[in-house]
């Protein structure tokens, strides 16, 4: 196991998660308060979903928007 954010969402899970309001790739991340996140990539969209205990939430009433 590493110390990357997000590293212990199982890899063939990682491989299929999209975003769910634009479907674009999602991006291992550390939130502001140093939790684990996974932020889309896609231009005009910036969400960033929080990981709970390994468990990514990607419900978009969840997800906070990325300043940028």
């Amino acid at each position: 196991m590493t110390d990357r954010p997000g590293a212990r969402i199982e890899p063939w899970l990682r491989e299929i998660l999209c975003c769910p309001a634009c479907h674009g790739t999602l991006s291992d991340a550390t939130g502001p308060g140093g939790q684990p996140e996974l932020v889309c990539t896609e231009p005009g969209c910036g969400r960033a979903y929080p990981v709970r205990d390994g468990i990514p939430v990607l419900l978009v009433d969840e997800a906070r928007v990325v300043a940028g």
